[in-house]
C-alpha cells in the first residue's frame, strides 16, 4: 500500500508556491485566495481518495471495475460538458452522448488493436485522458455552435426563406464548431516535446522509465486524444445543430437566444 505519509514533505513543499499565489493574489487585490483554498483543499482529498480506491481496484483487477469507474467518469464529463452549452435542450444529454461516443470508439479500438490490454491499470487511466479531452472538446463544439447560429440568426432565416435545407444553412457553422472542438488537441500535438512534457511522459520518466519508453507512450497518447476529439466534437456537433431547426426545416423560435 502506498505511504502517503512519505509524500507530505513533498507535498509541503510544493504548497509553499500555493502559498506565494496566494500572497500575490493579495497584495495585487485579485481577491482569489479563498478558491485557491479550497481548490487545493479539493484537490488533496479528491486525489488521495481516488488514489486508494484505484489502488483497491487494480488488486482485484476486475473487469467489471473497468465499465463502472468508465460510466462514473462519463456522466461527470457529461455534466460538465453540458455546462457550457447552456440555453441548448437536453444540453447534458448531448454532452454525456458525444463523451461516451468517444470513449466507446476509442477504447475498443485501443483493445482490439491490442494497443493496450483489457485490464484497470491500463484502461482507467487511459479512460481518464480520453474522456477528458472528449468532455472538452463536446463542451467547446456546443458553445460555439450555440453562439454562431444565435449571432447569425438572420443569415440562417434568409437562407432557409430561400429553400435550403437546415443541413445547408447551417454547413459553414458546422465546420467551426467542428473545427473549435478539434483545434486545441491539434495544436498541442504539433508543439508537444518542444514547449512542454506531457503528463503521461513526464510521469513515466519521474517514475524511472527511460525516456525512450516515455516517449513510446506519449506518441500513443496524442494520437488516441485526436480521434477522441474528433468523435466527441462529431457526435457533439450533429445532436446540437438538430436542436436548433424543426422538422420542417425552420429555426425554432428562442433557441439559443440570451436569456
Amino acid at each position: 500500500m502506498f505511504d502517503t505519509l512519505a509524500w507530505l514533505p513533498r507535498i509541503l513543499g510544493a504548497l509553499v508556491l500555493v502559498g506565494v499565489a496566494m500572497g500575490l493574489s493579495r497584495w495585487q487585490r485579485v481577491e482569489l485566495e479563498k478558491e485557491m483554498l479550497i481548490a487545493v483543499g479539493r484537490a488533496f482529498i479528491q486525489l488521495i481518495a481516488i488514489g486508494y480506491a484505484l489502488d483497491l481496484i487494480f488488486s482485484s483487477a476486475h473487469p467489471l471495475w473497468i465499465g463502472l469507474v468508465v460510466a462514473i467518469m462519463v456522466t461527470i464529463a457529461g455534466y460538465t460538458a453540458g455546462q457550457r452549452g447552456r440555453q441548448i435542450p437536453h444540453s447534458q444529454l448531448i454532452a454525456t452522448s458525444a463523451v461516451a461516443v468517444s470513449a466507446l470508439v476509442v477504447l475498443s479500438s485501443l483493445i482490439l488493436l491490442q494497443v493496450f490490454p483489457f485490464e484497470p491499470r491500463y484502461i482507467i487511466p487511459i479512460a481518464g485522458m480520453v474522456i477528458g479531452n472528449s468532455m472538452t472538446a463536446a463542451g467547446l463544439t456546443m458553445a460555439r455552435l450555440r453562439d454562431d447560429i444565435r449571432s447569425q440568426q438572420d443569415k440562417i432565416e434568409a437562407a432557409l426563406a430561400l429553400g435550403a435545407t437546415q443541413r445547408q444553412a447551417g454547413q459553414i457553422y458546422l465546420r467551426r464548431a467542428l473545427r473549435m472542438g478539434m483545434t486545441p488537441i491539434v495544436d498541442n500535438t504539433k508543439t508537444v516535446g518542444l514547449i512542454s512534457l506531457p503528463g503521461a511522459m513526464t510521469g513515466m520518466i519521474l517514475a524511472g522509465a527511460s525516456p525512450l519508453e516515455a516517449v513510446q507512450l506519449q506518441i500513443i497518447v496524442m494520437y488516441m486524444l485526436i480521434g477522441a476529439a474528433a468523435f466527441s466534437s462529431l457526435t457533439a456537433t450533429f445532436l446540437t445543430y438538430r436542436q436548433f431547426f424543426s422538422r420542417a426545416h425552420q429555426l425554432r423560435e428562442n433557441v439559443g437566444r440570451e436569456g
